[in-house]
């Protein structure tokens, strides 16, 4: 027990002992940065001296695999736009559309008021079936029971006709013998000549039917149907046109009309109020093309069908792949340009009509589609190390090692993947290099 207690007596701090003082202190500090100064010294004159190396940067994949011939900017357009306008002119009831929308051919977009049209249907219809009517009354000619009865009326005056032969012949008879007087004669007479006429006009209204309607009056009544018939189609088209289609598979790119407003197929205004002409306008935006203004100094440098890539401002990442389609057949005098467009191969969603697009025109040498895709980095910068290659960066004064993939071979280049381009890629190194070693990079004047 008492050697314990002398064991936590020797643990207690002496405080009879006087302080260091301040001097004291600030000359340990000095030989403590002395000795880290000689420490360092020692360390750069002990330490190995930095390799010199040589460096290339590593070309960028589009520098690479796409020799570019001409690089030109325009801005995206439809292939075709097409301008929805109204057949008839009426006003506008419904709008089924908005700006972005995407309609399949035949689907309506814009509905007219059509009461007025569905009139004139109604009475090119009645028309129609009047003037048919009348050309199968004449086509088929009489009924069997016309023909029984118009022959029953003309036996009929036959008959009177035979009666007023006798009753004439009677008073003729009285009239010379002076029983009757000239006048009862006379009437006689009359009575029995327009019975005559009676019955000629009863026979030959009897043949008439008997034989049936002329082929000049069938021919005319079988006109006069075919005209009633087109008036009817062309009202029904009429009515058919208060619907307005899309004429094709498209996205609006405009809607130009309001429910109320007057659509018209004649004309149209630009005042206000005043009837418009187009509807919407629409176009498919799977058929895509690049307008460019090419400079006349540049335009030789330009095949037919040449092979192109593409890019918009928008979003510069994202590349398309296109041809020379079409060329202007005449020049722009005033801006010394001839125009070209360049059809869009598999366009997506975020190419817009009217986007700023940058085309690369490719070498015919090595189209696109042919170009080996990767990074050029110097032959001499690719080693192998148990049948696998890789390349020696310089980054921040140390070797580092990265492995690639060869992907293909220039005249003057290798190209690999594994690298983003842009990077130091050592081609010329002390042997031995190590990862994680000093460097030096020389320069030509080294």
């Amino acid at each position: 027990m008492a050697s314990s207690t002398d064991d936590l007596k020797s643990l207690r701090i002496d405080r009879s002992s006087p302080p260091p003082s301040r001097r004291g202190r600030t000359v340990a500090v000095a030989m403590a940065v002395l000795v880290a100064v000689l420490a360092f010294a020692a360390w750069r004159l002990l330490a190995p001296k930095p390799l010199a190396v040589r460096v290339a940067i590593a070309a960028a994949p589009s520098a690479a695999a796409d020799p570019v011939a001409l690089t030109a900017t325009g801005y995206v357009v439809a292939h075709h736009t097409i301008y929805v306008n109204s057949k008839v002119t009426g006003k506008i009831a419904w709008v089924g559309v908005e700006k972005g929308d995407h309609v399949r051919k035949g689907q309506v977009l814009v509905r007219l008021d059509d009461r007025e049209f569905q009139a004139q249907v109604l009475e090119a219809q009645g028309a129609y079936d009047n003037a048919r009517a009348y050309w199968l009354e004449l086509k088929r000619g009489s009924r069997p029971q016309q023909i029984a009865q118009a022959r029953h009326t003309l036996r009929q005056a036959q008959a009177t006709l035979a009666n007023d032969r006798l009753n004439l012949q009677r008073t003729q008879a009285l009239a010379a013998q002076g029983i009757d007087a000239k006048q009862t004669l006379d009437n006689a007479l009359a009575t029995y000549r327009a019975q005559a006429q009676n019955v000629a006009a009863l026979e030959q209204a009897y043949q008439l039917l008997k034989v049936g309607s002329r082929r000049e009056d069938i021919a005319r009544a079988y006109g006069s149907m075919l005209e009633a018939q087109g008036q009817l189609e062309y009202a029904q088209a009429q009515l058919a046109a208060t619907q307005i289609r899309a004429p094709v598979t498209g996205t609006i790119l405009d809607r130009t009309a309001e429910v109320g407003e007057l659509v018209t197929a004649e004309f149209a205004s630009t005042a206000t109020g005043g009837p418009v002409g187009s509807v919407v306008t629409l176009a498919n935006l799977k058929d895509i093309q690049v307008q460019l203004d090419i400079a006349e100094a540049d335009f030789g440098r330009l095949r037919k069908r040449m092979q192109a890539i593409l890019w918009t401002d928008t979003y510069p990442n994202r590349k398309y792949h296109g041809y020379l389609a079409q060329v202007s057949p005449e020049a722009n005098e005033e801006k010394a340009t001839i125009q070209v467009k360049v059809q869009v191969l598999h366009p997506d969603r975020y190419l817009r009509p009217e986007m700023n697009a940058t085309v690369q025109f490719l070498s015919p040498r090595q189209p696109a589609a042919a170009a080996p895709r990767g990074v050029a980095v110097p032959s001499a910068a690719i080693h192998r190390r148990n049948g696998r290659p890789f390349v020696w960066l310089a980054f921040r004064g140390r070797a580092l090692r990265r492995g690639v993939q060869v992907t293909g071979q220039t005249a003057d280049a290798t190209l690999v993947t594994g690298l983003d381009g842009g990077e130091q890629v050592i081609t010329k190194a002390p042997a031995g290099l190590r990862a994680g070693d000093r460097i030096h990079i020389q320069t030509s004047g080294d």
